[in-house]
């Protein structure tokens, strides 16, 4: 299989306010062309427990390359010891919006 161009990036916050700051703060630096907030349950093992928390759900639509500096640059600006750091594929993708992705996180 051949590395896709284009990715989606999925990190979670604790709060909407810390998540829009931080897809605004992504967005900002070219990192994304845009960031998605959805509000979610998250159940998950952490020091020992399982835990059951509302979180938003941060998804970055990027390219491919920029993966490292995007999660360097969330790990550095978020409150969680580790950060969820998820990139899936884009196999397939209108052609315009792919091009306008490209765009958006050009230098």
């Amino acid at each position: 299989m051949t590395t896709p161009a284009f990715i989606v990036v999925t990190t979670t916050h604790d709060s909407e306010d810390a998540a829009r700051a931080l897809a605004a703060a992504v967005v900002g630096e070219r990192l994304a062309a845009c960031a998605q907030l959805h509000p979610v349950t998250s159940v998950y093992r952490w020091e020992g427990e399982v835990r059951t928390e509302p979180e938003w759900r941060v998804d970055f639509k990027t390219r491919a390359e920029l993966f490292d500096p995007l999660a360097a640059f969330v790990t550095a600006h978020h409150t969680y010891d580790t950060p969820e750091l998820i990139a899936v594929p884009v196999l397939a993708g209108s052609p315009a919006y792919l091009d306008w992705v490209r765009t958006e996180t050009a230098g």
